[in-house]
């Protein structure tokens, strides 16, 4: 029943029994006499103000029930805003207490250090170290100081010192610096494990001297070059650890969890990546990791002396055999250009000596002739691939499993491709482009690539040519890459601010800052927390307000007095 009582306001509880014995209903009309009034009211349905109202100008009382919802309102907006203030507050990221690592990367042709950092509250999370300083050291790689082995440690101080300048002076002493020597010192402790020792002792000295705190510095193994390779581009591209979506991302597109690595120095070449079906085989080439609470089976090998310098000294070496005089007109070289070469020094080193035999000459002059194709027939005769004792081999009978997943190829793969234009961020460029590419490039004329290029040194400008074959001819021949499978190969010089190499792999080993086990980490990061409870706070007030809002409305009846 809608009556009168219930929808005109300005009826006071003295109005009630005149109302009580009759029932009024919406746009009841008429003169009713009221005693509180002491007049006639006259009704004339229900309107938004009574007419006594309108002629005072009074409001009508906001009742406690009102009250009370518009101040529980208040508080639960303010409750609100006060959690929000709480939550930001308290997740609010701590000021940066940074750490530092040194590494040293004493290849065969010359040395880098590297100087890494990270937040310390966060060394056991993966994606945090980055690369903030590379010193490349002036002169030869270490091995290089074979007969002044004195003079290999001294050479590092210039990079030592800005090291120094890099990292505070407060940290100096608690961060760690490590040397790792590759294949130019693995050869050397072949050829001399004498001179190869006091090296090292040369090296060590400086090291201490410095005002770091030494780690050790030795010659790591193949084996262990290409896994630290292998690490440091899989933890740079965020692979060990990867969240729910990106692990569905990954099944979707049908990408490998992990990415190959392909290194090439000046002495050796690794390649190392997860085969998709575990093979014993060949047990030595076979690595066994745990990262993040995962285990992988990983397949690696280093070929000893087939870097891109000592794989020319091999070239050169095996077409000296074939000469009839001291003249060699080679094809990798550029037609004009001139080399002239010690016999002694082709022969000095393991990767040659097993060739070495008596020439009527101490010299070889060459020529160059600037012709691609016969290049690559020359240097395919490096890779023996005559025999395989295994299901699949790559050459000289190394098992090889059937290649899987993306490849990483990096160091002198990237130097090598990059100066010849043949990298690209975009999509990789297609193998018959590349061929091409350097096929044009080993064919223009020595004065005119001389004159394009001043600002590169002579001698590495002119085995670039040689350096794009040797590159396509262990990829395609030695590692048996093809047309179909070339585009998985991305050529890598930097993974964000870090430099691809093993370097940071090897710190982040020595360091322990790789756990084997995945660490515990809060269900929502720091944004996606804030961001969420910004959101159910706006959708908590929107509610309210609208509840406000629609307490406020005018009903449907309401009640005027004339």
């Amino acid at each position: 029943m809608d009556n009168v009582s219930m929808c005109c306001h300005w009826l006071s509880s003295a109005d009630a029994p005149l109302l009580k014995n009759r029932s009024l209903n919406r746009g009841t009309t008429g003169s009713w006499w009221c005693p509180a009034a002491g007049q006639h009211v006259h009704l004339s349905g229900c309107k938004e103000k009574s007419q006594e109202q309108e002629i005072t100008g009074t409001k009508p009382k906001m009742s406690w029930t009102r009250k009370i919802l518009l101040i529980l309102g208040l508080l639960s907006a303010l409750a609100v805003i006060a959690l929000i203030a709480v939550a930001v507050t308290q997740n609010k990221p701590l000021p940066k207490n940074i750490k530092y690592g040194i590494v040293l990367d004493a290849g065969s042709s010359h040395t880098n250090l590297y100087v890494y950092e990270w937040p310390a509250e966060k060394e056991n999370d993966t994606g945090v170290v980055q690369q903030v300083e590379v010193c490349k050291v002036e002169g030869p790689g270490i091995s290089g100081y074979s007969h002044a082995t004195e003079k290999a440690g001294p050479s590092l101080a210039q990079c030592l010192r800005q090291a120094e300048e890099v990292i505070p002076s407060k940290q100096h002493q608690e961060t760690p610096v490590y040397l790792g020597a590759t294949a130019g010192m693995r050869l050397l402790s072949l050829e001399n494990e004498s001179a190869a020792d006091k090296v090292l002792s040369s090296v060590e000295k400086t090291l201490r001297s410095a005002p770091f705190n030494f780690q050790g510095a030795r010659i790591i193994s193949g084996q262990e070059e290409g896994a630290y390779g292998w690490i440091t581009i899989n933890y740079l591209l965020g692979n060990f650890k990867q969240s729910g979506w990106t692990k569905l991302l990954h099944s979707l597109k049908s990408i490998s969890e992990t990415s190959g690595a392909l290194d090439l120095g000046g002495a050796s070449t690794q390649i190392t990546f997860v085969p998709n079906e575990l093979s014993s085989e060949s047990p030595k080439n076979l690595l066994n990791f745990r990262l993040y609470g995962k285990d992988y089976l990983v397949y690696t090998h280093s070929f000893l002396c087939y870097g891109k310098d000592q794989a020319l000294q091999q070239k050169l070496a095996r077409d000296l055999q074939t000469v009839e005089n001291s003249s060699l007109l080679d094809p990798c070289f550029h037609q004009g250009y001139q080399r002239t070469v010690n016999i002694s020094d082709l022969f000095k080193n393991p990767c040659t000596s097993a060739k070495k035999k008596q020439f009527p000459f101490s010299q070889l002059y060459i020529q160059g002739e600037g012709n691609y194709q016969k290049c690559r027939r020359n240097i395919q005769k490096l890779f023996n691939k005559t025999s395989c004792p295994y299901s699949s081999c790559s050459f000289n009978g190394i098992y090889l499993p059937p290649l899987q997943g993306d490849f990483g190829a990096f160091s002198a793969f990237y130097f090598v491709m990059n100066f010849l234009n043949l990298t690209s961020e975009q999509s990789p460029i297609a193998l018959d482009k590349v061929t091409s590419t350097i096929e044009s490039f080993c064919a223009r004329p020595w004065h005119e690539v001389k004159a394009a290029y001043r600002q590169i040194k002579e001698k590495y400008l002119s085995e670039y040519c040689f350096s794009g074959a040797y590159i396509l001819s262990l990829l395609e021949n030695g590692y048996e890459f093809t047309q179909e499978n070339w585009q998985r190969i991305h050529f890598l010089g930097k993974i964000g601010s870090s430099d691809a190499g093993w370097t940071l792999g090897y710190m982040l080993n020595l360091t322990n800052m790789i756990p084997a086990e995945e660490p515990a980490v809060p269900p929502l990061s720091h944004g996606s927390y804030v961001g969420l409870m910004v959101l159910c706070s706006l959708v908590l007030v929107s509610v309210l307000l609208f509840a406000w809002l629609l307490f406020h409305k005018p009903k449907c009846l309401q009640k005027g007095i004339v």
